[in-house]
């Protein structure tokens, strides 16, 4: 399973400066901890949670659009909105570590933009990185190095900065990220494709309620969307296709909510509109899903996320814990972890959340404290790093009180 181990933002809205995990580039972060398979970052309102999600939204919308249009898609406002008060003339850059593997060497990927002389948003530079196979320590070589759209990529999957014979210069379109124009140019250079389709895969939750509450037109489909609107097509296609798996999803919505009995699809021959039918015990006939409680219509989309054969290998959720009961927000974490932890290794699972209740079901090493300071801008620490915090929950006191008590502050 292909696991990011670090990330770092910088000048991105609050987040000047802000790391995560481990980075092999990084002598600050090279001997840090990698990255728990569930990550939850916690704070308060402003504290730039929404910040982190959207940063990673950005990198994956920047696969598929050039950078004027992601600058001003889900309502970012330009290039001039993104980047941090007071730091204007500096670029936007994000930098991701991560491994394909557990048995592969890590690889980094370092991108940073800027505007070009006619105030456009501009690739500045772009980096990727990765040991020599005999190398065991000091800094990776570059695979791909570009700045302003001119540089080099070394063809071939092992081939690395040094070898000359597999150098090969390129230019490229500076509004756009070069790897994704690499990835579809160089066959030879399969690291880059594969990094672009990781990221492609990355699942993003803007879930909302209403939006499962949405009636789709009839036909399969694999995975949830952004939104969650076509929960149905994927229950459709889990009764076709894996009937197993959504009896089984079924059995474990029954323990977690009690009164669901079955779920099942219903076309309209009519329309083709497709209506997803909930038997609750109590009653005798089934409630669509615009009659349904945001709860279960939240769990029964997580549920599909997670428990699909092919699931995302990276998913982000912002605020799981809207709309659910308190008591099931243990049971969620644990769904989460056994999920991105578990023999089968699904995804790995990052989550913001500021409810104190989600967090008690979590441990010291997943969560990350995001605080803004006077400056306006926020810092982050993980919870493991608190010598007090660590004394606190080995007496017994859980983390989510130990943060609603004001003891977690990441300055």
């Amino acid at each position: 399973m292909t696991k990011i181990e670090g990330f770092r933002i910088q000048n991105y809205r609050v987040l000047k400066d802000i790391a995560m995990g481990r980075i092999g580039t990084d002598e600050n972060l090279i001997s840090a901890k990698p990255l728990t398979p569930l990550t939850a970052v916690i704070g308060k309102n402003g504290s730039g949670k929404s910040s982190v999600f959207d940063a990673f939204a950005f990198l994956a919308d920047c696969m598929d659009s050039d950078l004027e249009t992601v600058c001003n898609a889900r309502g970012c406002g330009g290039y001039d909105k993104l980047t941090t008060n007071g730091n204007e003339d500096e670029p936007v850059k994000i930098t991701v570590c991560y491994r394909e593997s557990e048995d592969d060497r890590p690889i980094t990927y370092e991108v940073a933009i800027g505007k070009d002389k006619n105030e456009l948003p501009a690739v500045r530079s772009e980096r990727l990185r990765q040991r020599a196979k005999n190398q065991s320590h000091g800094q990776p070589k570059s695979f791909l190095y570009l700045e302003n759209g001119k540089g080099t990529v070394w063809i071939g999957d092992e081939a690395l900065e040094g070898d000359e014979s597999q150098r090969k210069e390129v230019e490229f379109e500076p509004h756009k990220l070069a790897i994704v124009s690499l990835a579809e140019q160089f066959s030879e250079n399969p690291r880059i494709a594969r990094f672009k389709k990781f990221i492609k895969a990355w699942h993003l939750s803007y879930f909302y309620p209403d939006a499962a509450r949405q009636i789709p037109q009839a036909g399969i489909q694999k995975h949830l969307n952004l939104y969650g609107d076509n929960a149905g097509n994927v229950v459709q296609y889990l009764e076709r296709k894996h009937p197993i798996i959504l009896k089984r999803i079924l059995e474990d919505m029954s323990e977690k909510i009690p009164g669901i009995g079955t779920i099942k699809t219903y076309r309209d021959e009519i329309t083709n509109n497709l209506h997803l039918l909930f038997q609750d015990k109590g009653f005798a006939r089934p409630f669509t899903q615009q009659q349904m409680s945001d709860g279960t219509l939240k769990m029964l989309c997580y549920m599909l996320l997670l428990r699909v054969p092919d699931p995302p290998p990276f998913i982000f959720i912002e605020e799981p814990e809207n709309g659910l009961y308190h008591k099931l927000l243990e049971t969620l974490a644990s769904e989460f972890r056994s999920h991105a932890a578990g023999p089968k290794r699904g995804s790995q699972v990052f989550i913001t959340t500021h409810q104190p209740y989600f967090v008690d079901a979590l441990e010291l090493d997943e969560v990350w404290v995001l605080e803004k300071g006077a400056d306006g801008i926020s810092k982050i620490k993980r919870t493991g790093e608190y010598a007090y915090v660590q004394v606190m929950t080995d007496e017994g006191q859980p983390l989510g009180s130990l943060w609603y008590s004001d003891y977690l502050d990441a300055r």
